[in-house]
């Protein structure tokens, strides 16, 4: 069985196409699926160079070369291919941050051998792009790798009619029920690829619990070998051990996680989880127009690289199994966290980040879960069940923003409604929280009802 990131997949068949196309660099963390993605796409080419710069025989062919043209023939000649003339070759070089002046090497790929494709990838990438290397820039291209969205997770499982479903919009009201209880699968064991795998073999929770750790431990290895002493090395064990259970919250960098550490010791080591692709620190705006303007100096909100870590590591699986309603379960912070989630799988750009709204003043605090850009509006996005009446922090925003639509994201069916503000009426969206990802198609079919 083959459990792909189906839509990034699709994003590399359309830069194999481009006819002037520049070596690819995959980002993300750890098991994410960077490598089993290349090796399924190296299925279109008619024949396939893999280099892991782990491993040492592999690092030996780029030791000593005098040019391009030269490595790509010892490239050929280890690894028994023909000329890159000849066939259509796809180089991945894997694991590139073992090597880190070869990211440097990219541009000569670029400049020099235009007819072979090349794509790089490292699970700690970003460590190595904030070192004092040269960089190819405008000589390379980016995509991000996540997580598995919903839809993916439904393709890894069998679900392809459903998947074909969702695509209507708006969706049959009959298969409401049934994508509901599937979601909620979802959000219990995450998207780690490894993890849906076993998922989709065994349909058995309680069996992944191995990989859980298995996948915690590798990155307590991988960050400890960037501290850059030993105090941040203990505050990085400390942040590895904590920081799942503070997802979805806002925090605060001194005494995180009910320790002793200061605000600098602690803000320094979550800057590498962030650079690990661990975690996004998510600050706030306080303006309702595009440009999105944040505000670095209030407390950020803790996004994680999967909700399905988190529920495990915090222990709170159960609370998900059976659950009607996520938006009434833990205080709604796993549904508000996985809906995060879903919007950062939109985009495949490694600067794609999330940002949320506030208003923290004497008179009144107000805080909106997302603000979305589109279509030149930054649409405000809650999380919530209730009645419309009671979303007040949206009544807030709407009636300082030049538009008049909102969103919300819950349990139940399609629904559209008023809400009365201070600027006038305005309009709200309410969807059923398993279609985030196709938020921008529904926000278009509304704004056309709305006329």
């Amino acid at each position: 069985m083959s459990v792909i990131h189906r839509q990034l997949l699709q994003n590399l068949q359309a830069w194999k196409s481009n006819v002037n196309r520049k070596p690819l660099v995959l980002r993300g963390a750890r098991q994410v699926g960077k490598t089993t993605l290349v090796h399924l796409f190296s299925k279109q080419f008619e024949q396939y160079i893999y280099i892991n710069l782990e491993k040492k025989e592999d690092q030996e062919s780029f030791l000593s070369y005098t040019n391009t043209q030269e490595l790509i023939q010892t490239l050929c000649l280890l690894k028994n291919k023909q000329a890159y003339t000849q066939k259509k070759t796809l180089l991945f070089i894997d694991e590139i941050q073992e090597m880190p002046e070869m990211m440097n090497q990219l541009r000569y790929f670029y400049e020099d051998t235009p007819a072979l494709y090349v794509i790089a990838a490292g699970s700690l990438l970003e460590m190595v792009l904030t070192q004092k290397i040269k960089f190819p820039v405008g000589r390379v291209v980016f995509m991000q790798v996540r997580p598995f969205s919903f839809i993916e997770f439904l393709n890894a499982i069998g679900e392809q009619q459903l998947v074909k479903a969702l695509e209507n919009i708006p969706i049959q009201k009959s298969i409401h029920a049934r994508v509901l209880h599937l979601f909620h699968e979802y959000a219990l064991i995450g998207g780690m690829p490894e993890i849906v795998m076993e998922y989709a073999l065994h349909k058995d929770v309680v069996q992944l619990a191995d990989t859980y750790d298995s996948l915690l431990l590798s990155y307590i290895d991988d960050i400890e070998k960037y501290a850059k002493n030993t105090t941040q090395t203990h505050v990085l064990r400390h942040l590895i051990q904590t920081f799942l259970q503070q997802a979805g919250t806002r925090i605060s960098f001194g005494n995180f996680g009910n320790s002793n550490y200061g605000a600098r010791e602690v803000g320094e080591a979550m800057r590498v989880l962030e650079k690990n692709q661990l975690l996004q620190l998510t600050y706030p705006t306080a303006g309702t127009q595009l440009p999105i303007d944040i505000i670095t100096k209030r407390k950020p909100r803790l996004q994680v690289l999967d909700t399905g870590l988190i529920n495990y590591f915090s222990k709170i699986q159960h609370l998900i199994i059976g659950a009607k309603d996520l938006t009434a379960t833990y205080n709604g912070k796993i549904i508000e966290h996985l809906v995060g989630q879903e919007l950062l799988a939109l985009r495949s750009s490694p600067n794609h980040r999330l940002s949320f709204w506030v208003q923290e003043n004497a008179n009144a605090n107000a805080e909106i879960d997302y603000v979305y850009p589109f279509e030149g509006k930054l649409i405000p996005i809650e999380v919530k069940s209730g009645k419309t009446g009671t979303l007040k922090s949206l009544h807030i925003y709407m009636s300082k923003t030049i538009h008049s639509i909102a969103v919300r994201f819950y349990a139940g069916p399609i629904q559209i409604d008023e809400i009365n503000t201070k600027n006038g009426h305005s309009h709200l969206l309410s969807l059923p929280y398993y279609l985030v990802h196709k938020i921008d198609d529904y926000l278009s079919w509304f704004i056309q009802k709305l006329g």
